[in-house]
């Protein structure tokens, strides 16, 4: 019974090589060994194809949508030349669509000539009204923007100050020209001056507005940091006023660009607004029309630019 149990060391070194001879056979079996691996990287292939993010589809280009925003503003000069063109069609006083588009191919033609300083071309009017305004509305903002901050800082000074700021907003700006007439004795640094009083308004409100409302925590931060008023200024409360004060500039420009035409008209000199009351003292209303589509274009073109300038500056 007992050598039944019990194998002989033959046996047991014979077993022992029988059961090592697969894997030793498997291992130095060159077919084998690729096999095993092209199975496992087909099986792999799958799976890292599986975890790789498909792509995301281009959208389609909405092609109704391009025409219709393309089309669309042409569609509504047509229909604005279209009525011009019906309620001038029998008049003898009010010039036509293609009379004032013949005046108007003459006139920029030679945009540029000069012929003494009440004779100019209308792009040496257009330039002379873009200096004033871009002296005044600098003015305004040099004095605005620094003051709108202090304003929105101070309870003391935000509380001196807003009187004085309701009460002198709403005044017409053509009525600030005679005092700057006064003072300046000078047309010129009047109609500056008329531009720098108008424009300052806005750009003082909207930065103010934004200070107020930049939230406690972030100011609460700076005084744990313990960040000295400058560095509270640059790196706290610029980046969220800049928005607020970028929307008051916009609003300044645009009226600046509004107050130019009539001071320029009261004050005489060279520029558009100028141009357009010596051309209705010689009765050339074809011109005045002109001028007109030229004010409206100058001053779409600072308001778009004004737009992308707050767009690119945008911390949101």
């Amino acid at each position: 019974m007992v050598s039944a149990v019990f194998h002989s060391p033959l046996d047991a070194s014979e077993a022992h090589k029988a059961s090592r001879a697969p894997a030793t056979t498997s291992s130095s079996n060159p077919m084998t060994s690729a096999a095993l691996a092209s199975s496992t990287a087909s099986t792999a292939a799958p799976v890292a194809a599986a975890a790789k993010p498909a792509a995301a589809p281009k959208a389609p280009i909405d092609w109704g949508a391009l025409v219709l925003k393309t089309l669309s503003p042409i569609a509504g000069l047509a229909l604005l030349v279209g009525i011009w063109a019906l309620l001038t069609m029998n008049s003898t006083t009010f010039p036509t669509p293609a009379a004032t588009w013949q005046a108007a191919v003459q006139l920029f033609s030679d945009p540029f000539y000069s012929n003494g300083p009440n004779d100019q071309g209308i792009g040496w009017n257009i330039l002379f009204s873009l200096k004033r305004v871009a002296m005044g509305f600098g003015l305004a903002a040099l004095v605005g923007i620094p003051l709108g901050f202090i304003i929105g800082r101070s309870k003391i000074i935000s509380s001196m100050l807003n009187p004085i700021i309701s009460l002198l907003r709403p005044v017409s700006p053509l009525a600030w020209l005679p005092i700057g007439l006064l003072v300046f004795k000078s047309a010129d640094p009047a109609a500056i001056w008329t531009i720098f009083i108008c424009s300052i308004w806005p750009m003082i409100i909207n930065t103010a507005v934004g200070v107020q409302r930049v939230p406690e925590d972030y100011l609460n931060v700076a005084k744990v940091l313990n960040l000295s008023e400058w560095k509270i200024v640059t790196k706290i409360l610029f980046p969220s006023v800049l928005p607020y004060m970028l929307t008051g500039v916009r609003l300044s420009v645009g009226t600046a660009w509004l107050v130019i035409v009539a001071a320029e008209m009261l004050t005489g000199g060279v520029g558009i607004g100028f141009w357009v009351w010596d051309e209705w003292n010689n009765l050339n209303v074809q011109h005045i029309i002109i001028a007109i589509f030229v004010i409206g274009v100058v001053g779409l073109l600072l308001e778009n630019a004004l737009v992308a300038v707050a767009k690119r500056f945008s911390f949101e």
